[in-house]
């Protein structure tokens, strides 16, 4: 059996949603100090509704294809709904990682979550 999916190579060669967004309504940025990885997640929100999404990631090929495929599962939906997106829900659209590279599917959880805080922190300001 191969190492990583089919769906893990596939989003690590053409990643969807590269890039960032300026003037995001909700930017999320996490690291894993063990590995080295950094991923940034970009939101634009409108009417409570993620229109947008974008990630940038320093890492290796899990936490790029984890990051791609987060940003796939978000866009469109609603930000409550969003809060629900567990990093168990990001490996199994995968069709799973490497026990070892579990870890890069957390990273899009927090980036995510870090990013909707953001925004609610942005949003009480205005």
């Amino acid at each position: 059996m191969p190492l990583y999916s089919a769906k893990v190579m596939d989003h690590f060669r053409n990643p969807r949603n590269v890039g960032s967004i300026e003037n995001a309504d909700g930017v999320g940025e996490v690291g894993n100090a063990v590995c080295g990885d950094i991923m940034k997640i970009y939101l634009k929100i409108d009417d409570d509704i993620i229109t947008d999404v974008k990630f940038e990631t320093f890492g290796c090929g899990s936490a790029i294809a984890s990051s791609s495929m987060a940003t796939e599962m978000i866009k469109g939906k609603p930000v409550s709904e969003v809060l629900q997106l567990t990093n168990k829900a990001v490996t199994e659209a995968l069709d799973g990682l490497p026990a070892h590279k579990l870890h890069c599917s957390v990273l899009a959880e927090e980036a995510i979550k870090a990013a909707i805080e953001d925004y609610y922190k942005k949003s009480q300001v205005q």
